[in-house]
C-alpha cells in the first residue's frame, strides 16, 4: 500500500492594511445600495443591513449624484466612499424569555483622500443637497433642545454617530461607530465628512469644521 502523501495548505494571501479601505470601497460600489435582512439562528440575532456606495463629483444643476464634494481641494473629484450599516436585535435568555437589544454598527471606508489627514465625519439628518448646509444637523438619538447642538451632554460620540479618520499615505481610511440604540425611521439621511477631528468641549462639542462632502444614506 501506497504511503499518503501530505496535503499542502496554501496559506491566505495577506492584505496591505492600508490598501484594505480601497478594497471595500471598490467592493461596495460593485453592488447597488441594500436592505438586506439576516438571521443567526445560533445566537437568535437578527439583523438589517444598508449599503451606500459612491465616487465624489460636485454639485450640478441637473441630478444630484449619491456622493457630493462640496471642496475639491480635500476631496478631490474621483475619491471614493462606502457605508455599510448594520442594525439588529438580540434575542435570549431562558425558555420562554425574551431579552432584546437594539443595536447599531456604522463602518465607513474612503479612498483617494488627501494623504495622511484628519478628517471629521458624522451622521446627518437630510439627505445630501447642492449646498452642504441641506445635510441638516447631526442625528442625535436624544435630541438637543438648543440647536445647533454643542453642549457635551448631547454633542458627545455615545448620542450622535461619530466616524472620524486619519488617511494613510495612500489617502485611504476606514472608521466605525457601535451604539446600543436604533435610528429613528426616516431621521438618519447621510454621512457628511468635515475639515477637521470633532471637537467634544463645551461650546463646541460636535463641531468639524467646513462641510466638505456628503453621501446620501438610506439609513435603517
Amino acid at each position: 500500500m501506497k504511503p499518503v502523501k501530505p496535503v499542502k495548505f496554501m496559506k491566505p494571501a495577506r492584505i496591505p492594511r492600508k490598501a484594505s479601505a480601497a478594497l471595500a470601497v471598490t467592493a461596495l460600489l460593485t453592488s447597488p445600495a441594500t436592505t438586506a435582512f439576516a438571521q443567526d439562528g445560533s445566537r437568535g440575532v437578527k439583523a438589517e443591513e444598508v449599503r451606500a456606495a459612491g465616487v465624489f463629483v460636485p454639485p450640478s444643476p441637473g441630478r444630484l449624484a449619491e456622493a457630493l464634494t462640496y471642496d475639491v481641494k480635500l476631496v478631490p473629484v474621483g475619491a471614493r466612499i462606502a457605508v455599510v450599516e448594520r442594525a439588529g436585535e438580540r434575542v435570549g435568555g431562558r425558555a420562554g424569555e425574551e431579552a432584546a437589544g437594539a443595536a447599531t454598527d456604522v463602518r465607513l471606508w474612503v479612498s483617494g483622500l488627501l494623504p495622511n489627514r484628519m478628517y471629521g465625519a458624522h451622521v446627518h439628518t437630510e439627505p445630501c443637497g447642492r449646498t452642504p448646509e441641506e445635510a441638516g444637523p447631526h442625528y442625535q438619538n436624544v435630541k438637543d433642545p438648543e440647536q445647533p447642538s454643542t453642549d457635551p451632554a448631547y454633542a458627545n460620540r455615545e448620542n450622535e454617530v461619530w466616524l472620524d479618520f486619519t488617511t494613510g499615505s495612500g489617502g485611504q481610511a476606514a472608521s466605525e461607530s457601535r451604539h446600543t440604540w436604533r435610528f429613528r425611521p426616516g431621521e438618519a439621511r447621510s454621512v457628511v465628512i468635515h475639515e477637521h477631528g470633532t471637537a467634544t468641549a463645551a461650546g463646541e462639542a460636535g463641531v468639524a469644521g467646513a462641510r466638505l462632502a456628503c453621501l446620501t444614506v438610506p439609513f435603517e
